[in-house]
């Protein structure tokens, strides 16, 4: 039980409920919402894991100076199991991409996958940084999309990138803390990608009722009092502590934004059921941290 809690917090578990809103969000704006969905999420999530499992191996001699308590430095996972973890989920993810979505879902996944080795490898303490693993996200709704037009679903892809970015960006100064301009800058993004997803759905998609037309715009500022008041503290005191606490918002705050994606791409009940992902999220962070 003590191993599992070890590798559930070395791939930051919970954290994964951030995700398969992604492909949802992705496959209701492309018009592929169907049986295929559920697998394409599960591939999702496990490519996720995988980066997180990367990332602590990546960075496991920094952490053994800056986090000590992670898994690796503290010798709870040995860096073998972690990267050889790491490669079995990248193997698994695309691999069920790519029966569940076939040549188009293995065309995204691919890219995917190389993508967030990438991030963890090369780019994550570059200036590039935040650039690639916003692609990751975006990439991840477009996998949603694979089944149907993706096009249609660029907006949506660039909404969740644009998020991704502003928690990059926070996240490199977890350990050191920020100066004020930057969370004044992400916080300026999250008003933007707020107000990207609180538009009413388009004709094509739009359902009788006032509550169908409004609840993108309640769900986009549900995501934007969460995520946008945990920046504010940044910016009036910008200590490790409080980015730390907006990164995990921003992570955990997501599903609410892929909910109001979803609704405005004409699936109300399912954004709803997205959005319902964050209060869990919350709470499962407070046992495994999701950054």
């Amino acid at each position: 039980m003590s191993r599992l809690t070890d590798l559930a917090e070395l791939v930051r578990a919970p954290a994964a409920l951030s995700v398969p809103g992604d492909v949802v969000a992705g496959a209701a704006a492309a018009g592929a919402l169907g049986p295929r969905t559920p697998a394409l999420a599960a591939a999702s999530v496990l490519l996720y894991w995988a980066g997180m499992a990367a990332n602590d191996w990546a960075d496991r001699d920094l952490d053994a100076v800056e986090r000590p308590e992670r898994p690796i430095p503290s010798g709870r996972v040995s860096p073998g199991l972690a990267v050889g973890l790491a490669a079995g989920l990248t193997v698994a993810g695309v691999g069920l991409a790519a029966v569940a979505g076939g040549r188009r879902a293995a065309a995204v996944a691919l890219p995917l996958a190389t993508s967030i080795w990438g991030y963890d490898l090369v780019a994550k303490n570059t200036t590039a940084g935040p650039a690639v693993m916003a692609t990751c996200r975006g990439l991840d709704v477009l996998l949603g999309a694979a089944g149907g037009r993706p096009a249609r679903a660029l907006p949506a892809a660039i909404t969740v990138a644009a998020h991704t970015w502003t928690v990059t960006a926070l996240s490199r100064r977890e350990v050191s803390g920020a100066d004020r301009a930057l969370p004044l800058r992400t916080l300026a993004g999250t008003v933007l990608v707020a107000a990207s997803a609180a538009r009413a759905p388009e004709p094509r998609h739009r359902t009788p009722g006032t509550v169908a037309v409004a609840l993108p715009a309640v769900l986009a500022a549900w995501y934007a009092a969460r995520y946008g008041t945990a920046q504010a503290r940044v910016a009036a005191e910008p200590t490790a502590g409080r980015v730390r606490a907006a990164v995990g918002a921003g992570i955990t705050g997501l599903p609410a934004l892929q909910g109001a994606l979803t609704a405005r791409a004409g699936a109300g009940l399912l954004g709803l059921a997205v959005a319902a992902a964050a209060p869990l999220g919350r709470r499962l962070a407070r046992r495994v941290s999701p950054t």
